[in-house]
């Protein structure tokens, strides 16, 4: 592996992971008010953008950092659809 694709895994693990502590804090608490649902979906069109200009270098850093991320995020999104849905559904007198 050339030093080149290294820093490429390397750049990808970090800015991939870095959604990890959000949707760990996010399942733990069931809460997930605060997140932007703009900026989530915002940021999975950018990624999905990324995995397909990837996909068309054959870039295995590239493709596999945003696929990683789009499940992540994609994951955010679903909690953020349920536990919003949840807090309007509770909030509700009867």
């Amino acid at each position: 592996m050339n030093e080149m694709r290294f820093v490429g895994f390397l750049a990808g693990l970090l800015t991939s992971g870095a959604a990890i502590p959000q949707v760990f804090r996010t399942y733990r608490t069931k809460q997930a008010r605060d997140i932007s649902m703009w900026q989530l979906v915002l940021l999975n069109l950018g990624m999905l953008l990324w995995l397909i200009y990837g996909i068309s270098l054959d870039d295995f850093p590239l493709i596999a950092a945003n696929i990683f991320s789009l499940v992540c995020y994609s994951g955010l999104i679903a909690m953020k659809l349920r536990y919003d849905r949840r807090d309007v559904t509770c909030a509700q007198p009867d």
